[in-house]
This record gives structure tokens, C-alpha cells and sequence, in this order.
């Protein structure tokens, strides 16, 4: 201390330097070991007044010493009020401009008044003056003015735009986090306190428990609409787990260790129960999702939005925008008195008449977000259930022309591609949450039905009695209350507008697995035909052959679906045979395949199964017909073909690598090998297998290799039920089958003609090694 109080006399340049040095170095020392000065208000104020200028602390540090003097518990917080206001302005500009320069990395540099703010206690002190009601022993607590906490609030989400440290700071004290949940049952601190929270939580080390906010449930059932809304986005870093956005990249060997670990739910879906437990809950998110907005008039909406939709990446700005769309709905006559600077600013003037939409667009996609989540969960049978009984579906066909899917005049925007961290518009976010939500509702659940409307249904039946095959259970049992109004269903529509969609546009990724999702589970010839007839295997392949696309990610989602729409039926392989009419259009189909397997397995493993039930059915005389005349189905059925594609899908993964993107090689392979056993000819295929890998010089590698597959594949597929089921009804093939054509694979005798080790000599033999718990 003498040190600092010997800069107040008169000294060289050199020694002020060295005394603006001390201060600062004694107020970071102190953050780090908790020992020293904690806040500027220990400083003589004659010394901060004399260093400020040339430290050009802009009179912060002095503002921050009156704050705290006028901030005692109970005294007339006014006077605070009026410094805090005179900090505010200092440092929203700084905010401001942190949105406005595409959130650069935060430095000291670059926001000078937020470091020296944060540097001497002001951060703590706004957290100190928050909690202060929480502190008394008094049974009323006092109350503090709304717009004091507002600002506040404000300040430290200010502080938390610039300074990561900051938000990591808040971030680490569970009890300001929890006592923010508090402010929230007052509308008017609502918006700024959901927007910090939503800050911290997102930096937060441990994912919060719910079930530790005091009274969530009435505090959401105390929410209106538009504070249910924005509280989804809070809502949805605590149900999410984490990383889930890259989910097909991380190793199953490394999930299945870490799910090893963890046996006991993890905090995500344990959030999860508490939200379903919440009365009324999943109705409202319904209700939100589904209502309607006027439409927007005029034509140039379009670029409208795109002009806005880069503010509102922020979301506080983002907030203070709909906030007052809000207002301007209601024709609210009074304004609060102290408004967020975006409010008051000039920007108030220059709303768009498009805001409205907008509003409500962003609104969607966080509702949609949430309940997409929830459906993947493990209570996805209990969500399904309310997710009909509210008429989601119905209510989203509502929305598909008017909301969803405007049609646009200029609509070929440059879209991102769904595993990359991007920016995205409200208008594309919005489309591509909508289509997640819709692949997560049909993919193996019998409610997919709902996504047709009766008329449809009606068509299904009669594509059954016209075959003389009985109809779905699920499509029986499916309730006519409960479907799609209007002359489509959702599924319908999103044909019609993949089909206009340019070649590369992300959209068709996402429309794609929509649609494969309502073909997943056990094969079903009616829903197979119901799709041909409007043209779909003809777009598909136009798309793979003829259009151009290069986008690894619309191919794969294409092959996928081409698989799932061609396999068992004989009329989907005649029309393909019709379109891939002449040796260029094939041998361009079979390039694009055979450019990467990972992505064209499924459509692989669709032919070989098709060909096999094919070949069993000689009676047909239709079958027959397409058998002989079919280049896809002819191409097959050559063993040496066959072959190729097992020694490729064999050779391009190992146990390191397996994810869940690229696993289905190792089943497509399975694949191949069950059906060579069922007739007899599995040594055939281990021995072309072992003749490869001495023609390639590397003996052994191929069946190790294999052979190392094939033990994690059991210690992976049978604790997993679900898995197993949907390799059973993907195939056709009992999972005792799969289970029993394994272990005879992986045999010791190496005497059995089945057994890969009896095909691996005795140099090479590297089975021993354990990769599996590395």
C-alpha cells in the first residue's frame, strides 16, 4: 500500500508508469489469489482521479467509487441509479460495437472501458447490489426499482459481449445463476434477465439442473407467451447434450466407453423429466408453434429480412427489436421510462413492417428446437403422445404456405450445410428446424401418419387392396382426428417443394432424411408407391445423374432415400430402369456410387437385399421380367461386383474409426455375408477375401481387420436394443441371424470353413491384440 499511496507526490514519468502499473498489477494479482484490493473503492480518490486521464480509464473507476458509496444497504438507491446510468452508456457503446465487427475475439485492447470496468470490482459490485433483497432476515423483502435492475442486468450482459471472462466469472457462481431465474417472474426485468442468463449458461463448465430453480414450475406457468418463447432458448442449453451438433463424428468406441462410465442419466435428460413433469407445458410449446401471423404485405419482404437478419444474431438486440414489434402490436401508449439503447436509438423509427414475421419466425424455431430435442430423448413415446393429442402436425400444415415455405420470388440463397458453425438467417434456421422436427416425429414411430390428411390415408388403404396385401397396423390404428387438414399433407408439400429446390441447396439435405424417416422401420410397399406415384424416384435420380450437385451431404441424404424408397419393390426397380435408360446415364449412376461408399452403403445394401428376395420370387412372372431386363439389379447379381463392394466397405473403416455416420459399412458387409450363408457359399466369399488381400500384397490385414469389426460390433449391437431392432427391420433379417452368422465368423476352430480365422495364416494371425478397450 505505501507504494500506492507514494504515487500521489509528485515523481518522474517513469515512476507513474510504473504507478498506473502497480494499481493494475495489484488489482489482477488480487483476482487471481483472493488476497489484496478487491474493488477500486480501496483506492484513495484523489489517486484515481490523478492516473486517470494518462491510464485513460475515462472516469470509470472514480463513477464505480461513488456507485459503491451510494449503493449502502438502505439507502436511496436514485443516486447509484444516476452513476450506473452514466457507466451504461460507456460500455453499451462499447457492446454495440463488438455486434456490429462480427463479435472479433474480445481483448483488453480493443474494449478498454469493459476491462477497467471489470478490472475494478464493477462486476462484482452490480451482483452485490442485485442480491442485496436476498441477504435480509427481514419476512418482506424490499424491492428494488424495475429500472435500476434492468440496467443492471443490462451492464453485465454488456460486460459479458466484450469479456469472456466475465460471462465465465457469472457463470461460476450457482447462486447468482439461480437467483436470476428469480428476477424473471417480473415482466419488466424479464427480457434482460433471460438474455444474461442464456449468456452464462452457454459458458457454464456443469449443465444446471432445473430441478434446483426455486418453483419452476409456477414460474413457467406464470410465463405468457411471448416469455415462454424467449425462456425456450434458456431452456435449450439444458436439455441438449453436449456437442450434439457433431454427434456422427465422435468414435462409438468412444461413446461406448463414456456411456460405460456414466450408467445413470445425464443431467440433460434429467432436465428433460423435470420440463414433461411441468402441467401444461408441451401444449404451450404447441400452441406457439402453431399459431398463425398476419402476412406481410408488399414485395420487397424478402429483402427486408435479409437486410435485418444480421442484427439479429445478437441476442439482445435481437430481444429489444421484438420487444418492440411487441409493443407496436399492442399499441401500447406508454413506453418504459429507460428503454435498452437499441430502443431509444434511431433504429426505433426504422422498423420494417416485416418485423412482425420475423418476430414470430424466431420465436418458431426455439419452440421447434426444444420440442425436437425432447423427441429424441428417452421419453420420446411420452412426448409423441402430446405432440398429437395438441395437433402439432395439423397446426404446422397450417403454416406451410403462409409461414414456413413462402413462396419467394428470388429464393436461391446461398444456405450452409448442417454440420457446419454458421450464422444462419431466421427464414433458413427456421426451415431447417422445421425439417428436423418432422425427421425426428416419423423415424420409426407409427404417428407418421399424421403427417398425411385423409384423403391420403384413403389412398394408402387402397394401394394395399389393390396389391391384395393387408394394410399397416399403424395406419389402421392411426386416429383421423388427429391428421393433416387441407387438400395435402406435410409430406405431400415438402415433395413439392424439394422438387424446386436448386441441385446444392442444403434444404434438399434436410427435406431428404424428412422424407426417408417416413420410409424408415419395416418396409411398407403402400407408403413405397404412394411416393412413386408423385414422381419421386424420377427426381432422385435427375438430382444424382443429371443435375450437376456436387454436395457430398444432398448425395448421401438422396442415396439414403432412393434405398429406403426401392427396397422389396419390384415397380420402384422397373421405373429405374426406365429413367437409367443407356450406358452413360448408368455408368455416371454407378460413378457417383462408388465415389464414396460411406455415403452410398444404404442404397447398396437396399439392391443386394432386393436382389435376394427377387431371386426367390422366380414365379412372378413380373419379377422375372425386371430380373432379366434391370441394369441395376443384373450389375448385382455378378459375384465379382458383389465382392468389390464387400472388400471396399470391409477396407475403408476399423474399430478407431467406426462412428455413427459410417457403422452402416460394417452392417452392409454383414449384409452380403449373411445372404452368401444362406446359401451355402460364405467360405466362397472368406476365401476371395483372403486371395485380395495376397493380390494386394498385405496378408492378414483385410480379415484382422474384419475380425476386429466384428468383436466390437457384438460388444456394440447387443446391449442396444433399439439398434438391433432397426437392423432388423431395415433388412428383412431376424436379429438371431445377424447375432449367430457373427459368432460363427469370429469361431476359434480354425478347422471350420466358416471361421475368418481359418483363412488368416499362422505369420499373419494378429487377433489376440484387444483394440477394443483402447
Amino acid at each position: 500500500m505505501a507504494t500506492l499511496l507514494g504515487c500521489e507526490s509528485p515523481c518522474t514519468g517513469g515512476k507513474r508508469r510504473n504507478c498506473n502499473s502497480n494499481i493494475v498489477t495489484k488489482f489482477t494479482s488480487s483476482k487471481i489469489t483472493g488476497r489484496g484490493f478487491s474493488r477500486g473503492t480501496q483506492l484513495p480518490g484523489g489517486l484515481l482521479q490523478e492516473r486517470d486521464k494518462r491510464a485513460k480509464w475515462h472516469g470509470i473507476p472514480t463513477l464505480l467509487q461513488k456507485l459503491y458509496e451510494s449503493s449502502h444497504p438502505n439507502s436511496d438507491l436514485s443516486h447509484a441509479h444516476s452513476f450506473l446510468k452514466v457507466l451504461s452508456s460507456q460500455l453499451s457503446m462499447e457492446a454495440m460495437s463488438f455486434v456490429t465487427e462480427d463479435r472479433k475475439t474480445a481483448q483488453e485492447s480493443t474494449f478498454p472501458n469493459t476491462h477497467t470496468f471489470d478490472l475494478f470490482g464493477g462486476v462484482d459490485l452490480l451482483v452485490e447490489i442485485l442480491m442485496r433483497p436476498t441477504l435480509t432476515m427481514q419476512k418482506k423483502k424490499p424491492k428494488m426499482n424495475d429500472d435500476l435492475v434492468k440496467d443492471c442486468l443490462s451492464v453485465l450482459y454488456n460486460c459479458c459481449i466484450c469479456t469472456e471472462e466475465v460471462t465465465k466469472s457469472l457463470a461460476g457462481r450457482d447462486d447468482f445463476v439461480l437467483f436470476l431465474f428469480t428476477l424473471m417472474t417480473n415482466k419488466k426485468t424479464f427480457l434482460q434477465t433471460a438474455t444474461l442468463i442464456e449468456d452464462i449458461l452457454g459458458v457454464k463448465k456443469e449443465m444446471i439442473q432445473l430441478e434446483g430453480i426455486p418453483n419452476l414450475s409456477g414460474l413457467v406457468q406464470s410465463f405468457d407467451q411471448q416469455q415462454l418463447a424467449n425462456f425456450c432458448r434458456i431452456l435449450s442449453v439444458t436439455i441438449s447434450e453436449p456437442d450434439v451438433g457433431n454427434d456422427d463424428k465422435h468414435t462409438l468406441l468412444a461413446k461406448n466407453a463414456q456411456q460405460k462410465r456414466n450408467a445413470s442419466p445425464s443431467r440433460a435428460e434429467v432436465n428433460q423429466v423435470t420440463l414433461l413433469n411441468i402441467p401444461g407445458f408441451i401444449e404451450r410449446l404447441c400452441k406457439l408453434a402453431t399459431r398463425k401471423v398476419s402476412e406481410a404485405t408488399g414485395a420487397n419482404f424478402l429483402q427486408e429480412l435479409e437486410d435485418w437478419y444480421t442484427w439479429l444474431d445478437n441476442a439482445l438486440v435481437l430481444d429489444a427489436l421484438m420487444q418492440m414489434a411487441t409493443e407496436e402490436a399492442e399499441q401500447s401508449s406508454t413506453e418504459s421510462s429507460d428503454e435498452s439503447s437499441l430502443a431509444t436509438s434511431p433504429l426505433r423509427h426504422r422498423l420494417p413492417q416485416s418485423m412482425k414475421i420475423v418476430h414470430e419466425i424466431m420465436y418458431k424455431v426455439e419452440v421447434l428446437y426444444v420440442l425436437c430435442v425432447l423427441l429424441m430423448g428417452r421419453q420420446r413415446n411420452q412426448v409423441h403422445k402430446m405432440l398429437a393429442e395438441f395437433r402439432l402436425i395439423p397446426g404446422l400444415n397450417n403454416l406451410f404456405d403462409k409461414l414456413i415455405w413462402r413462396k419467394y420470388t428470388a429464393s436461391n440463397h446461398v444456405v450452409h450445410g448442417q454440420n457446419e458453425n454458421c450464422d444462419c438467417s431466421p427464414e433458413i434456421s427456421f426451415k431447417i428446424q422445421f425439417l428436423r422436427l418432422l425427421q425426428s416425429f416419423s423415424d420409426h414411430h407409427e404417428n407418421k401418419y399424421l403427417l398425411l390428411n385423409s384423403q391420403e390415408l384413403n389412398e394408402l388403404s387402397a394401394i394395399s387392396m389393390k396389391a391384395n396385401i393387408p394394410e399397416v397396423e399403424a395406419l389402421v390404428n392411426t386416429d383421423r382426428s388427429l391428421v393433416c387438414d387441407g387438400k395435402k399433407g406435410l409430406l405431400t408439400r415438402i415433395l413439392t417443394v424439394m422438387k424446386r429446390e436448386p441441385p446444392d441447396s442444403s434444404f434438399r439435405f434436410w427435406q431428404a432424411r424428412a422424407v426417408e424417416s417416413f420410409l424408415r422401420g419395416a418396409t411398407s410397399y403402400a407408403d413405397q408407391m404412394f411416393l412413386l406415384k408423385r414422381g419421386l424416384l424420377e427426381h432422385i435420380l435427375f438430382c444424382i445423374i443429371d443435375s450437376g450437385c456436387t454436395s457430398r451431404d444432398v448425395l448421401q441424404s438422396y442415396f439414403d432415400l432412393l434405398g429406403e424408397l426401392m427396397k422389396f419393390n419390384i415397380d420402384a426397380f422397373k421405373r429405374f430402369n426406365k429413367y437409367v435408360n443407356t450406358p452413360e446415364k448408368f455408368q455416371t449412376f454407378l460413378t457417383q456410387i462408388n465415389s464414396s461408399l460411406v455415403d452410398s452403403n444404404m442404397l447398396v445394401r437396399c439392391i443386394v437385399l432386393s436382389l435376394d428376395r427377387f431371386e426367390s420370387q422366380t414365379e412372378d412372372v413380373k419379377v422375372v421380367e425386371v430380373l432379366s431386363e434391370c441394369c441395376l439389379l443384373s450389375y448385382m447379381a455378378r459375384v465379382e461386383n458383389r465382392l468389390s463392394f464387400l472388400f471396399r466397405l470391409i477396407n475403408i473403416i476399423n474399430v478407431q474409426t467406426l462412428t455413427q455416420e459410417n457403422v452402416s459399412c460394417l452392417n452392409t458387409s454383414l449384409v452380403i455375408l449373411m445372404l452368401a450363408r444362406r446359401k451355402a457359399k460364405l467360405p466362397f466369399y472368406l476365401n476371395a477375401l483372403r486371395e485380395k488381400e495376397y493380390a494386394e500384397k498385405y496378408p492378414g490385414c483385410l480379415l484382422n481387420n474384419f475380425h476386429n469389426l466384428l468383436r466390437f460390433w457384438q460388444r456394440h449391437y447387443l446391449n442396444k436394443d433399439k439398434d438391433s431392432t432397426c437392423l432388423e427391420n431395415s433388412s428383412c433379417i431376424p436379429f438371431s441371424y445377424w447375432k449367430e452368422t457373427v459368432s460363427v465368423l469370429l469361431g476359434p476352430d480354425r478347422t471350420s470353413p466358416c471361421a475368418i480365422a481359418s483363412y488368416i495364416d499362422e505369420p499373419f494371425m494378429d487377433l489376440d491384440r484387444d483394440l477394443l478397450e483402447d
